[in-house]
Parts: structure tokens; sequence; C-alpha cells
């Protein structure tokens, strides 16, 4: 099933869009990577699903509900949820009260979600009273993480959770993305590191220049010159097949 479904989105800061026409599908319970070189529209188009941005055109769909010109700040509460690359944690709050801020969609009792995330979140728990601001770069992105899922998300879009971390960090980040996804979230990522991307993802989409240029399961996308295409070398846009 697929969870989200852009189609045809374009969207930008002012009269010239950022990223023009570009789709992409998520599927529930699948890691999704987007990758492309610097200034190809990624972190534009994450924050136009996650409602920040408002499209111009295109539509954008969540569990079979249109959410195009629903307000950002009530998009959660229809299943997607979304972790921006930087300023993600409240710094001056616990990591406890951060995550009671995240809970405020849940349908269940904040306590019990709280205890859930916990569990998937061990390192979280045992530092459930430090302030944010004095937790490591990682940890305070696997915050960032276990508030957005406060909410129960059927959909979360994490914008380069793994920038700045070391590789250590960057390993213990792509387990918990991973633990996510096994639980049944659609997850879309937003990575720079292409072999990350490629390691962890089971779909690829490479956006070139504000727009789709090849999109495939991780095996097809794989075998592609993707420096090349990054660097603007000449290579014929395609989709490769979907089936995964």
């Amino acid at each position: 099933m697929d969870a989200l479904i852009a189609e045809k989105v374009t969207s930008g800061y002012g009269r010239s869009p950022i990223v023009r026409d570009v789709s992409i599908t998520v599927a529930a319970g699948m890691i999704t990577a987007i990758v492309g070189p610097n200034g190809a529209g990624k972190s534009t188009f994450a924050k136009t699903l996650a409602g920040i941005l408002r499209p111009t055109s295109g539509k954008i769909v969540v569990n079979d509900t249109d959410i195009t010109h629903v307000a950002g700040h009530l998009i959660p509460r229809y299943g997607l949820a979304y972790v921006p690359q930087n300023d993600n944690v409240f710094r001056t709050l616990t990591v406890r009260e951060n995550l009671e801020v995240g809970g405020y969609a849940s349908k269940k009792d904040p306590r019990t979600r709280m205890s859930e995330i916990f569990e998937i979140f061990p390192d979280l728990a045992r530092a459930d009273d430090k302030k944010a601001g004095n937790l490591s770069g990682g940890q305070q992105n696997l915050l960032a993480m276990a508030r957005a899922l406060m909410a129960e998300p059927t959909v979360i879009v994490l914008d380069e959770p793994t920038a700045g971390l070391s590789p250590a960090y960057t390993d213990v980040v792509w387990r918990q993305v991973e633990l996510i996804a096994k639980q049944g979230t659609a997850v879309l990522v937003i990575e720079q590191n292409v072999e990350r991307a490629l390691t962890h993802a089971q779909f690829v989409n490479v956006l070139v220049a504000g727009a789709n240029h090849v999109h495939g399961p991780v095996d097809e996308i794989a075998k592609l010159d993707l420096g090349g295409i990054f660097l603007g070398r000449d290579q014929t846009a395609q989709d490769l097949p979907a089936d995964i």
C-alpha cells in the first residue's frame, strides 16, 4: 500500500519554482530515499510535503486523503510527520518534555505512547531528564525522530537525519530508521550520502535541478553512474521498474 503519493508537485520560495512536477510514492513499511546533488530541491520538496511550503501545483495524498491544501500544523493529524535537518528539537526542554510536545496529536494516552517510544529508543530513556541542548548531535536527531513518532504517523519524512554525524552514530540512526520501517511506517529519507541510501533504502528517487531524473528499486539505481548524473553528464532520464 502506498501511504504517501505526490503527483507533479511544483513549489518554491518565490515566483521561480525550485521543484517542478516532482512525483513520488512511498509504501508502508518501506524506506524510500531521495538523493541528488546540492541544490536539487530535495529539502524544498520535503518541506512542501510537510506543509511548510505550499505547492503551486500538484497533489499530495496521505493514506488516500488529499492533504495538498491542509494547513501545515494540521498535517500530523492526517498521519504525516516531518523531521527537519536543523533546529529539530526544543533545546531548553528535557527529552521527556520534547516527547510530550510531540504527543499532542497522538490518539493514545501520551504516557503510554512515551513508554513505547522509550522501548524503541533506549538511549533516550536513559537520558529522559536531560535538556535536549545537552545531548550529542546524534542523540538530538534520535530525539527529533522519537518526538515525531509520538503522534503515531503512518508516514515520516526525514531530512538528512545523519548530516554531520560520525560514522558510528550514522549507523545508530540508520538502525533506528530501519526499525521504524519494520513497524509498518512509510519512511521517506532525504540523504546526501548516496552510499548510505543505496545500503539502507529499498527504493531510490534521484532529483536533478528540481525535477525527477530517475527512480527505481535500489539494485537498479545502484547500476547507474550517479556521479555522472549529479555532474550533469548526459544520461537519458528513465523510469525503472517499480517492482521490489
